[in-house]
């Protein structure tokens, strides 16, 4: 196994293996998934030097942290004891499997937290965050909150997700973050012009995921693909009509760059995320063990500036065909406003 050099969340966070797992996957929204699969790939990736496992408590509804503490409960110890686990909060489901909004009062942050120690099987988490910032709830209050977890014990690390810069300012005024999680990808760029810097003047790293747009630039992912029954790209702009034509057009173009490095194009949709900054550690969505040996060859791709060029040339800024989201998840997301 290579050695990697760790990369730090933040000034205040923890140190990680340059990848992340993001764990989501295994349990919701891309339709099924194999169980024994999730747990191997879980296994895997701890294996091969990973450490930061990313999950939200509402990935089919506690499925998802039930998984994570099967897979940690089954792991050699020594891989088990270097796990960080990295936890999302906050969404508001139905019995249907809709989302209708967010919670962060400080007495919510504390029963979803008590309600991922008992699933995930631990004392602590590792980082903790809201998944969308609670728009009737002050920031400074939720993380308030979660710093008084820190305090207990029961929160090592604080983070956000998917907030703009003012926010990022107010939040990290209450208590020090560690991180950032946030979609960033070859075709999701926003975050370069205003919320990166910021990150970066207050010493706060990124834990970017979607970094493969949700195998929509994996290089895997075909124009005649069929999704299964509650896989959410089926409402996903990018993936509808003429969006997803024009999106794999550049997927295509991507390609002709990879073939010539003799790499995957997830490969260098991945080295690409890498290579933007040591504060920034993409989160791989790999539910199976391919696709996860795949993501980790990233690692040993190296891109000169003419090799950034080149992709930059094939996937230009703000050439992506449609939103990343839905226009009533949009109106959720603090970093779009």
């Amino acid at each position: 196994m290579t050695t990697h050099t760790p990369r730090r969340l933040g000034t205040t966070g923890p140190s990680v293996f340059p990848l992340g797992l993001g764990c989501m996957g295994m349990s919701a929204l891309y339709g099924e998934a194999d169980r024994a699969e999730s747990l191997a790939t879980i296994h895997a990736a701890l294996d091969a030097g990973v450490t930061l496992l990313d999950t939200g408590d509402f990935y089919g509804m506690g499925h998802n942290e039930l998984l994570i503490n099967e897979a940690l409960r089954t792991a050699p110890a020594a891989l088990r004891d270097r796990a960080l686990t990295s936890v999302k909060f906050g969404a508001l489901r139905t019995v249907e499997g809709g989302f209708t909004g967010y919670d962060g009062r400080p007495e919510a942050v504390k029963n979803f937290l008590a309600y991922s120690l008992q699933r995930l099987g631990r004392d602590h988490i590792d980082i903790y965050r809201i998944a969308r910032v609670d728009p009737d709830v002050p920031v400074e209050e939720t993380i308030g909150a979660i710093a008084e977890a820190v305090e207990a014990g029961h929160v090592r690390h604080i983070g956000l997700s998917e907030v703009g810069a003012d926010t990022l300012r107010r939040a990290a005024a209450v208590a020090p973050i560690a991180d950032l999680q946030i979609e960033y990808s070859l075709i999701s760029r926003g975050i370069e012009a205003e919320i990166l810097p910021t990150a970066r003047e207050l010493g706060i790293g990124v834990t970017a995921y979607g970094v493969l747009s949700r195998g929509l630039i994996s290089g895997h992912f075909t124009r005649d693909r069929l999704l299964s029954p509650g896989d959410f790209r089926g409402m996903s702009p990018r993936f509808q009509g003429e969006n997803l034509h024009r999106n794999l057009d550049l997927v295509e173009a991507l390609r002709k760059v990879a073939d010539g490095k003799g790499v995957s194009v997830a490969q260098t949709a991945i080295a690409w995320v890498l290579a933007r900054g040591e504060d920034i550690v993409p989160l791989i969505g790999a539910r199976r063990r391919d696709r996860l040996t795949e993501a980790l060859g990233a690692m040993e791709v190296v891109l000169d500036a003419g090799d950034l060029a080149a992709i930059e040339a094939a996937v230009p800024v703000g050439s992506a065909a449609g939103d990343r989201y839905p226009a009533a998840q949009m109106a959720h997301l603090d970093s779009e406003h």
